[in-house]
């Protein structure tokens, strides 16, 4: 039982971790990466379908992204899926092909995106804590139904206290990274 509970501690914790990593790939630096896109949705024949499966995604350079729809038809709406999304980036295409730009950023929208990025790190570490304080509860469940003795719920304790520290410092390492990330020039 034990393990199972702690298996399901790092399973949770992980994937709180992935979702900031995947938010964190969304944040924009001066920099073309195709994470930028990648939520977006176009409608195509009335469904909304992801970019990735309409077009050939690229990155020609460090300050663009290219992309190669399948189908000409489809460029209006990719256009248009990419100027409603809140990016602030403006598609140009010739008619075969849509090119995106990657302004450099300002100095003051460095800034803007730093704290951003923070704001979404604490939202991690909370998760990650929310997650530790379940677990903990479902402990003390486990202790008063005696299935497990009060010694190897206080070790599970401690155990979960680790494993939430060793959580913690994968989201401060995300936003050093981020941060450096988002103020290189």
């Amino acid at each position: 039982m034990i393990q199972e509970v702690r298996k399901k501690t790092n399973e949770r914790m992980q994937a709180s971790v992935e979702a900031l990593r995947k938010k964190f790939g969304a944040v924009r630096t001066g920099r073309a990466s195709l994470s930028l896109i990648d939520g977006l949705t176009v409608d195509y024949y009335g469904t909304l379908t992801p970019i990735q499966q309409l077009a050939s995604l690229s990155i020609p350079d460090s300050r663009q992204i290219t992309i190669q729809p399948w189908e000409a038809r489809v460029i209006p709406e990719i256009e248009k899926s990419i100027m409603k999304s809140d990016l602030g980036l403006t598609p140009m295409n010739d008619g075969k092909l849509i090119r995106i730009n990657i302004p450099a950023l300002t100095e003051e929208r460095r800034k803007q995106l730093v704290k951003v990025v923070r704001k979404e790190a604490e939202e991690a570490r909370v998760a990650v804590r929310n997650i530790r304080r379940d677990i903990n509860e479902e402990l003390k469940k486990l202790e008063k139904e005696k299935h497990v003795s009060e010694d190897e719920i206080k070790k599970e304790h401690d155990e979960v206290q680790k494993i939430t520290d060793a959580f913690i410092r994968k989201v401060d390492e995300l936003l050093e990274h981020k941060e450096k990330e988002i103020m290189e020039v």
